[in-house]
């Protein structure tokens, strides 16, 4: 008897174990693109004049400050970034409504899409070289923004608990709120702490790579997305 208790403690630790796999395979798909948000935003805001390309809030501040009077801060380019983002996120949604929850062919259709919109500033930027004119910023920050608010509607679809992927303002109320001063044993290295610093690193590694061209940080954020469709498509369930 003593050796089937054994056997059952063993079934049920592999059981669990084959189902944290596949959630941590899924929370690392989303910590990768969240990394990309923090990319595309150092982007925005350093690259094409203080435009947030992910960070809607902070477009949103930016707009009621200069609407208000304060001086030298940018209208046209939070409010067409604005815009995109909630036309991506539309489309998104439009697309996904009526799919399953989880991965199926219209996200990685979407994240393909996003993919080519992204190459599509990459070589904007590649191409023209008087890339710092307003309305070539412009046509950037409303396609990587586009493609933005189509992945936020992606990641509510796919349902991975505390992975936004776009903001982390309510991951760190949890993350302080719950976390650390919950009812259970508090825990500080977890999913909260992770999107955070995915956030943070990806922010870092874009103004980095903005050192060498616009183009470079796209890139990486292309290459990241890219594989995380492929990854997605293949394995998420």
């Amino acid at each position: 008897m003593t050796s089937a208790i054994a056997s059952s403690g063993t079934k049920t630790t592999s059981t669990r174990q084959e189902n944290a796999s596949p959630e941590k395979f899924r929370l690392m798909l989303m910590m990768a693109l969240t990394l990309v948000t923090g990319v595309v935003d150092a982007v925005g805001y350093l690259g094409l004049d203080r435009v947030f390309t992910g960070n809607m809030t902070g477009n949103v501040v930016i707009l009621a400050m200069a609407l208000a009077g304060a001086a030298n801060l940018p209208t046209l380019g939070p409010l067409v970034a604005l815009g995109a983002f909630l036309l991506g996120a539309a489309v998104a949604g439009f697309t996904l409504q009526s799919s399953p929850k989880g991965w199926n062919r219209r996200v990685t259709l979407l994240l393909t899409a996003g993919c080519i919109a992204l190459t599509g500033t990459a070589a904007i930027s590649l191409i023209v070289e008087d890339v710092g004119h307003q309305s070539i910023r412009v046509i950037v920050a409303a396609l990587i923004a586009m493609h933005m608010g189509s992945q936020a509607l992606i990641a509510r679809h796919l349902g991975v608990r505390d992975m936004t992927t776009v903001v982390i303002t309510s991951t760190m109320t949890s993350l302080a709120g719950e976390s650390l001063v919950g009812k259970q044993r508090p825990r500080l290295l977890n999913r909260r702490l992770g999107a955070v610093l995915a956030m943070f690193a990806g922010a870092a590694i874009g103004v980095l790579l903005l050192q060498i061209h616009l183009s470079v940080p796209i890139g990486l954020g292309i290459a990241i997305t890219a594989a995380v469709t492929v990854l997605g498509s293949r394995r998420w369930h």
